[in-house]
């Protein structure tokens, strides 16, 4: 009889000051041949300058992983909740000068 191999469960600890998550209302995507750089920054009516709020670094097979995720999960609240209806995008008042996408 042949064993079927066991599936390993993963543990993932949530702190509470995680618990509470980051705002964020603007994404800048960077990438290098070896990453992607998503910075998560919220940026507030007639301020100038924003903050990166988070960072995230992850590998090119990740960020597609994260991407097709990302699809479905729309699609399955569109299903729930109706079409999310997209604004026109707004001209933002200030330069973004941030890294170039190379390594």
């Amino acid at each position: 009889m042949e064993e079927q191999p066991q599936e390993q469960q993963l543990n993932i600890e949530l702190t509470e000051e995680m618990a509470d998550g980051v705002y964020s209302n603007l994404v800048i995507i960077t990438h290098s041949f070896a990453e992607f750089v998503i910075d998560f920054v919220n940026v507030m009516p007639n301020v100038p300058k924003a903050k990166v709020k988070s960072r995230v670094v992850m590998t090119p097979q990740h960020a597609k992983r994260l991407m097709r995720a990302m699809v479905e999960n729309v699609k399955r609240f569109e299903a729930q909740h109706g079409v999310i209806q997209e604004e026109e995008q707004a001209t933002m008042p200030f330069n973004f000068s941030g890294p170039k996408g190379e390594a």
